[in-house]
């Protein structure tokens, strides 16, 4: 993954901090630079949005970009760990860059106090190296995923629901190993499924703990697209079962 974002010496506070990941081969020095000099944009500061916002802080991404236009209510607290009871009724941009600055305030936080449509995710996805989605409906979904399409973005997708998750890496715009281009995520949902059929977390629930395992996955997903180490879920969905305790991953392709 490029980033265009120009280099920058690590300072001594950041260099304590940043100290375990510095003595890893696979980040090092070079790589926890890659990492300050990132721009990330996350879809959503809610249940998936949260550990994506607060891992990706204290790894020292140096620009998390936030998009979200609603405030907290006390019912997110069973999943939005972002935010705490004195932040019901304020804006969970508010909340959640009060939250992140207390993590790490090397992070420049950027707010997007917008939703997010068709019209307008392309111009705001232009501005990021990388994109993390924690949204909750398929026309965001499909907005964000066209938009890095067209815009040459990572892409880290995932979604929950009762006592599942899966998480996927897309990047449609290259090639595999093989030569052959990599699946959008059109290739994996070609399009939504009919109103009604999927309920939303409030209509059938969900276990709050459950969106941490998968946003803590989503944030490893963009610090090894940033970084440059391992092997990202593109072209693979991993599906993860709370209940049974189990992990499976499932290979997709392009369509033809």
């Amino acid at each position: 993954m490029n980033i265009s974002q120009p280099a920058s010496p690590l300072s001594p506070d950041e260099l304590e901090r940043y100290a375990r990941h510095i003595v890893l081969p696979e980040i090092g020095g070079a790589g926890q630079q890659k990492l300050k000099r990132a721009r990330v944009l996350v879809i959503g500061a809610g249940g998936l949005g949260a550990p994506v916002l607060q891992y990706l802080a204290a790894a020292g991404v140096g620009t998390l970009g936030i998009i979200d236009d609603d405030t907290v209510s006390l019912s997110n607290l069973q999943r939005q760990v972002i935010h705490d009871t004195p932040s019901v009724g304020l804006s969970k941009l508010e909340s959640a860059k009060a939250a992140l600055l207390r993590i790490n305030p090397h992070t420049r936080i950027e707010p997007h106090g917008w939703r997010l449509t068709a019209e307008n995710a392309e111009a705001l996805v232009a501005q990021y190296d990388l994109v993390v989605d924690g949204s909750d409906n398929f026309a965001t979904r499909y907005a964000v995923a066209d938009a890095c399409a067209a815009a040459g973005r990572p892409l880290v997708h995932a979604a929950v629901g009762r006592f599942d998750g899966s998480i996927t890496v897309l990047k449609p715009f290259e090639t595999g190993a093989d030569g052959t281009p990599n699946p959008s995520y059109r290739d994996l949902f070609p399009e939504p499924p009919p109103a009604g059929l999927v309920p939303s977390c409030a209509e059938a629930g969900i276990v709050g703990a459950l969106t941490g395992v998968i946003g803590t996955l989503q944030a490893m997903e963009a610090i090894k697209l940033i970084t440059g180490i391992g092997e990202p879920l593109v072209g693979r969905i991993l599906l993860y079962d709370a209940l049974a305790a189990r992990f499976d991953t499932m290979r997709y392709k392009r369509r033809t």
